[in-house]
């Protein structure tokens, strides 16, 4: 009979060790391989090119800028990059709402009231309460205009406050500047064989 570990002689022990660990090495399952999830592409920055003469006019005009389509979409990153991209949102979404069918508009007008001007909205744009409630009672009768007033009022906040900030940003100045070698196009962009050669800036956008 057996008296219990200590009775037996060392080698016994040291052959039922082995046999222990090898009976544990050979139950143990291999951990599944973990699946590598497919690392998200950057996304890729396109180049528009602009002439440095509608450059100038954005330099003058607010407007000038937000009624061109590359001028608004570098302004629209830089607001993101403030975290005030509300307001350019909803100047454009008034602007959307005026080509607005008829019969499409009250609904229109509601999403847009309910999304941006309605106070502690998602996106609320910073209005003064009077422009608030006059903005809410056009929408009893609305009409294309029933936005104006307050559209009006965040056009001249970022006129006068993100505007001049973007003229002095690091975005706005890599723009205005001309590439390095006026011979190869921003991206060496090709049109077919031939280079493009005229002189325009480089305006990044990001999809």
């Amino acid at each position: 009979m057996c008296k219990g570990l200590a009775a037996l002689p060392a080698t016994c022990l040291k052959s039922a060790k082995d046999i222990k660990h090898k009976i544990g090495f050979l139950l143990q399952k291999p951990d599944p391989p973990q699946e590598q999830k497919p690392l998200k592409e950057k996304p890729k920055a396109t180049v528009n090119r602009i002439s440095p003469v509608e450059i100038e006019k954005w330099k003058t005009s607010f407007n000038n800028l937000i009624k061109n389509e590359v001028g608004r979409k570098a302004f629209t990153i830089f607001l993101q990059s403030e975290y005030s991209q509300e307001n350019i949102e909803f100047w454009e979404a008034c602007e959307e709402f005026k080509t607005t069918s008829v019969d499409k508009m009250n609904a229109k007008a509601k999403k847009i009231y309910e999304e941006y001007v309605e106070a502690d909205s998602p996106k609320e744009v910073n209005l003064d309460s009077a422009t608030r409630e006059n903005t809410r009672k056009n929408l009893e009768k609305c009409d294309a205009s029933c936005f104006d007033e307050a559209q009006s009022k965040i056009f001249t906040l970022m006129e006068k406050d993100s505007f001049r900030r973007f003229l002095k940003s690091k975005l706005f100045m890599e723009m205005t500047q001309p590439p390095l070698d006026n011979n190869k196009p921003c991206g060496l962009e090709k049109r077919g064989k031939r280079h493009i050669t005229d002189q325009t800036q480089c305006v990044p956008s990001y999809a």
